[in-house]
């Protein structure tokens, strides 16, 4: 009895070890990804940043040892000090809070408007053949030609910043949401087809999501646009925001003020984007990506 407890004993022992050993082996893998992995994000951050800290260091060298005059074009430092007062006074959130709100109003109109409508034309060539010719017109007129036409029949008022923005947006996702239906793989149609699907499921199920990645070309095009847009238009005619901001420090001489304005509209444009790019990836993620 006491030598089937003892050999009972060591097999349960020797197993345990035997665990411990393979959980000590995982550790150890998993650490050594962990560390690759770490080591390849911060290469890849290295790479990523490296042109984007020598432009800055040329922006603050520059003005510093007489290259270009300082008066016109302040060291990078002079421009983020003037950017902290702003952000600290409260008045940099004014302006940029009124062009969030001008450009998020038009950018969903135009989502709301120009999806249903791209993916209605897209679909039925009867649509197509009766827009179509309409919507060639539109889009080759530009946007900013017909700024002066939208504040005559609409006023300086907000109705014709945001009707601007929904113009210059709605193109760019009406088009490529006509292109993605009407280039979805034929096969995959054919394939639904011969399920016997219903229309709505062939729809919903296949040509939507099959049309996603070229509809977001669309989207993210439209989300860049509506920013430089309202901008254009704010120079012109408006009371705050940040296209108002920029003129305003222009004419009063007020320039890191005015670089710091710009830097802003940089900063919401990749905000925009980026944005754009997590719900793109959201919305697509039926599809391999070839760099993972």
């Amino acid at each position: 009895m006491n030598l089937n407890l003892s050999v009972q004993i060591f097999e349960h022992g020797g197993q345990e070890m035997v665990s411990i050993g393979k959980h000590l082996v995982k550790s150890k893998k998993s650490k050594q990804r962990s560390e690759i992995t770490s080591f390849y994000v911060v290469q890849k951050l290295i790479k990523k940043s490296i042109v984007l800290i020598v432009l800055a260091l040329i922006w603050e060298i520059a003005p510093r040892i007489g290259i270009v005059d300082r008066a016109f074009f302040p060291a990078l430092t002079e421009v983020f000090g003037a950017w902290w007062e702003m952000i600290a006074s409260g008045e940099l959130w004014n302006h940029f809070s009124a062009s969030i709100k001008r450009s998020t109003i038009g950018f969903i109109l135009a989502l709301v408007i120009a999806i249903p409508l791209g993916l209605l034309i897209g679909w039925y060539p009867l649509a197509r053949d009766l827009l179509n010719p309409a919507f060639e017109v539109f889009r080759n007129t530009a946007t900013l030609a017909l700024l002066p036409v939208f504040m005559l029949l609409l006023g300086i008022g907000e109705i014709s910043k945001v009707s601007i923005v929904f113009y210059a947006c709605t193109f760019p996702i009406l088009l490529n949401t006509i292109a993605a239906v009407k280039n979805v793989d034929p096969l995959l149609i054919k394939s639904a087809s011969s399920m016997n699907v219903s229309s709505i499921k062939l729809f919903t199920k296949v040509i939507l999501p099959a049309s996603v990645p070229t509809m977001f070309t669309g989207i993210r095009m439209a989300g860049t646009g509506c920013i430089l847009v309202l901008i254009a238009a704010e120079m012109i005619g408006a009371k705050e925001g940040l296209g108002y901001f920029i003129t305003y420090a222009q004419y009063n001489f007020l320039i890191p003020e005015m670089y710091a304005g710009i830097l802003s509209i940089s900063v919401l444009g990749l905000f925009v984007n980026f944005g754009l790019g997590k719900l793109e990836k959201r919305f697509s993620r039926w599809k391999p990506n070839p760099n993972e």
